[in-house]
């Protein structure tokens, strides 16, 4: 029987051919988003009763979904993280979920140094004002002189690390399981979350979505924070209560935000930290560049097709 596999990742034809190709040449039919967005569960719901594998992007994967995709095997999911995917409910229905780490950890580090570049010089806002006509004379902290903290320090926030060595500021980062040796190579310091959070400038937001990470940074974390931090999150959106830290902006605890995510996306336009001009924002595109989705493309075909063969499959979690 031809295996039909639905791809949600969006793009997928024009940026992912390797791995469409290698999908194709195993006989398998393509099913791929035409939304431009994440599935709703209704336009879920119309397409999956046939389909025997996923390349999933962030549409939730649960229960709900499971029990109406008789034939559904495997999920591959697009990028790393799968907080939006029941590994519970995967497993109770056993369909196996694998994910791609690693992989783009370059393509996000790249957008957090852009990020924290462009609100240390403010570049968004004064690209505006100019284009007005106006010539403001602003003063600026130079990346040397500010002290740099990681909350999470895996993959992605060592190439954050290794990009600003030649910034040349002071580095520390927390994480629940510290990579000493690796820091020790960055010239990153490792401490406690109460530390990054006392004596960070900018702090770069690196964590998965989980329950312990809801709302991390939140009203009274940010009180504990410097006057006048920076806030960059390329991570998920749920570690930031974007309540708070708009509260925060207004009062000048917060300097800035820069982010690549969001608590809910689509976003809303009319909340309050689009409002503000020190919000820098930009549409969950860390990770798209030409060069990761070509090799995540050939990473998630490769899961798929393992399970289809009855082999084990890379980065499986359930």
């Amino acid at each position: 029987m031809r295996m039909k596999v639905l791809v949600t990742a969006t793009n997928y034809s024009k940026y992912c051919q390797p791995g469409k190709k290698m999908l194709e040449a195993a006989g398998c039919e393509i099913v791929e988003n035409p939304y431009g967005r994440p599935y709703t569960f209704e336009e879920l719901k119309a397409v999956i009763g046939d389909i025997d594998g996923v390349v999933a992007g962030v549409d939730t994967w649960d229960e709900n979904v499971f029990k109406i995709a008789p034939r559904l095997k495997v999920i591959a999911r697009f990028g790393v993280g799968v907080d939006n995917i029941s590994l519970e409910d995967a497993k109770k229905f056993g369909i196996r979920v694998c994910n791609c780490p690693g992989i783009n950890s370059s393509a996000v580090a790249e957008q957090a140094v852009a990020l924290m570049l462009c609100v240390l010089r403010d570049i968004p806002g004064l690209n505006a004002e100019i284009r007005k006509g106006l010539w403001p004379r602003p003063m600026f902290h130079e990346m040397k002189s500010r002290t740099v903290g990681f909350l999470g320090f895996g993959a992605i926030a060592r190439n954050v690390a290794e990009r600003l060595q030649g910034f040349h500021p002071r580095m520390i980062a927390y994480d629940t399981y510290p990579n000493q040796e690796a820091a020790r190579s960055l010239g990153v310091t490792m401490v406690s979350l109460e530390e990054v959070l006392r004596e960070a400038d900018i702090i770069s937001v690196h964590l998965p979505a989980t329950k312990e990470t809801r709302h991390l940074i939140c009203s009274q974390t940010i009180s504990m924070m410097k006057q006048g931090v920076i806030l960059i999150n390329t991570a998920r959106g749920s570690v930031i209560c974007e309540a708070d830290a708009a509260e925060a902006m207004r009062s000048g605890q917060v300097l800035a935000l820069g982010t690549d995510v969001f608590e809910k996306e689509p976003v809303d336009l009319n909340g309050e930290l689009f409002q503000l001009r020190n919000y820098i924002a930009t549409p969950h595109v860390s990770a798209e560049t030409y060069e990761n989705c070509e090799t995540t493309s050939v990473a998630t075909a490769d899961a798929v097709l393992a399970v289809f063969d009855g082999r084990e499959p890379k980065n499986c979690l359930v």
